[in-house]
Formats: C-alpha cells, structure tokens, sequence
C-alpha cells in the first residue's frame, strides 16, 4: 500500500511523530537495542502506542543480531505487523520491509539515508538526544507521554548522556538519581550474558512505574536480572587481568569470553590509556568472529578511524556507533587483515581452533 502524501519521510524532529504514526495501522512491530537506551526507547514507544489505541508488538534484536541484515529482513517478510518503529539500532540505507510505513527513532549518525521512511533524529543537535529521549519526545508529542519520563531518563545514564544538560535528564533527578544509576546498571546486564537474552528487562521496564519498582524486588524479573549482573561480572573481572599489546596509536586488548564485556573493557582501559585508541577484542562471544569494541578518550573521530582500515569483508556489523564509541564484528579471517593493517604482527592474530 502505497504511504500517504503527508507521511513525514526523511529526516524529521519529534514533533512530527504523530503525523507519521497515522499510517502504521493498527498492529505496529516496535523493533529495539538491547541496552538500556533501546529498551527504555522500546517501552517508552509500547506505553504510547497502547495509549493511542494500538495494539503494538516488540521484537529485541539481540545477541549478534543486525536489524539490517539479511537473516532479519527473512524473518520480517512473515511478520503480520502493519508498520514498524525502529528505535537504536542506527540508520542504514534499507529497512528490512520496505513495503510497511517506517518508522526509525535513532541517534547514531546514519550510514544511508533509506527512502520514504521518516527518521526521528537529533544527529545535527546539541548535544544529540538519546534514542530514549527522542522516544520520549515522540510520546509527548502525542500527549501520552505521562507517567514515562524516567524511562527516558535510564536510557540517558545508560549512554552516558546526563550530565549533557537535558531539561528531561534535570527534571528526572527528582525521582532519584541513585535508584535510576541502579536501574540501570540491573537493565544492562541481561544483554551482556553468553545467552544475550533482554525480554526480562524489557518485561520488568514495562511493569515498573520508577526506578525504585525496578530495584524493589516485587517483580521475579529483578532476580533474573541480578544473576545476569553477576555472571556479566565474573566473566568482567577475569578479563580486567589481561594487559594491552600496543602498535603505533592503538591499544589491543585481546580475550575470550561468551559475554559482551568488550565495551566494558575498552571502556576501563580508555580512562588509563588517554593517548591511544583502545580497542577490546573479544573472540570468544560468537563462533568465527571477533567482536569489538573501540574507545577513545582522545579527540579522534573511530568512525573515520575504522573506515580507514576496513577490511575487504566486513559488513554492516563494522564501524557504526559514535566518533569516540564504536566497534564491531569481523570474521577471523578479516580480523587478521585489520590487525595487520594497525600494524601488529602474528601474536593478535587468530585461528580457527583458538576462536571458541
């Protein structure tokens, strides 16, 4: 069915949601992130949809899963939804449906500009909106925003953004900080497990009504989510132990777990290691590839970094993010190259056997 003239397509603020909303029908698929900004921005969107007389569905996109790759547009062709929201999981220049109205809420800076799909974003703000705010400022665009500002406050401590001066982030302070820094830290782990499974962070998000039902207890998923938090820890703290090899202006940290610690790797190490790219590579976290992630406490744009030394085989798993947070996904044989292309030598590179 062809979109409507008035369907806002391409780069759009907030306040042309409602306008875009109108054509996803009844049964709109909300599609999110695992983390907490894509969960809180998932709920956020759920609570308004349903407050709009929707009855919206959810799909996560989990462990080693791409919303844009070829395995999730084969799963989309048998969906029944009528529209899709897709909210943190970046900007590429397709849409795994085409022929359904479109929806991105997304912060990261686009890879391609896809056509007639409307992309709620604050990529030319500043500073620029996590996915969960501009959610947040969908909702309210709609009047069905009450009740969620919270929600869009774990997703700004969860990106780091809420000492960026948000009126949103300010006014969520009196909620209290400590219980929302907690909530976060309890969403995020689920998504760092070897299982990558968030649907009980997402299911307690939904049943909270502030951060302090999230720590409380009162519902089962709080367990499920404190045992993700300690096997996320164990794995975190066996490889905190291992030291970086350096070439030229990069810092390699390289270990095996099947967790997603990565970034929490690079993270630690970017704050000691303040004049070169740090860079976690984890290959053990999904068979035949190294995943990582890259951090930079210096002024350097990674996403023209890796651009520079992309290898002939990556995909749409490779160099997306931010300038100073951004990582990826490479088979063995294309992270060789690209180690060798950093300028290391055979003690970082892998082999089959070793991949596990």
């Amino acid at each position: 069915m062809p979109l409507p003239a008035s369907f806002p397509t391409g780069l759009q603020p907030p306040s042309a949601f409602p306008l875009a909303l109108e054509a996803l029908g009844p049964r709109p698929l909300v599609v999110c992130h695992n983390d907490a900004d894509g969960l809180s921005a998932g709920a956020i969107l759920l609570h308004a949809l349903r407050r709009t007389g929707r009855e919206p569905e959810v799909r996560i996109v989990g462990k080693a899963e791409n919303a844009y790759s070829d395995a999730f547009r084969r799963e989309m062709a048998d969906s029944a939804a009528t529209g899709l929201v897709i909210t943190d999981l970046g900007v590429a220049p397709h849409v795994p449906r085409p022929d359904l109205p479109t929806v991105l809420i997304d912060h990261h800076v686009p890879s391609g500009l896809p056509e007639g799909v409307a992309i709620i974003t604050g990529v030319h703000d500043t500073p620029i909106p996590t996915s969960s705010l501009l959610a947040y400022r969908c909702a309210d665009a709609l009047g069905a925003a009450d009740g969620l500002l919270w929600l869009a406050a774990i997703g700004l401590i969860g990106d780091m953004a809420d000492g960026d001066g948000f009126p949103e982030m300010e006014a969520a302070r009196a909620l209290g900080i400590t219980a929302l820094r907690k909530a976060v830290s309890l969403v995020n782990a689920p998504r760092r497990t070897a299982s990558g499974d968030a649907s009980a962070a997402l299911a307690l998000l939904l049943k909270s009504d502030g951060p302090k039902a999230v720590l409380s207890g009162e519902h089962a998923e709080t367990e499920a989510l404190l045992e993700a938090k300690a096997e996320v820890k164990r794995e975190l703290d066996a490889a905190r132990k291992i030291g970086p090899k350096v070439a030229g202006e990069v810092a390699l940290v390289l270990f095996s777990s099947p967790t997603q610690i990565h970034p929490l790797v690079a993270q630690a190490w970017r704050g000691r290691i303040k004049d070169r790219i740090v860079i976690a590579a984890n290959r053990g976290y999904r068979e035949g590839y190294v995943h990582f992630a890259a951090r930079t406490a210096d002024d350097r744009d990674l996403l023209a970094f890796l651009a520079g030394h992309r290898p002939p085989g990556a995909d749409e798993q490779y160099g997306n993010g931010h300038r100073a947070a951004s990582g990826g996904a490479l088979r063995i044989a294309d992270w060789n190259l690209f180690t060798r292309s950093l300028g290391f030598g055979p003690e970082t590179e892998i082999h089959q056997e070793q991949a596990a």
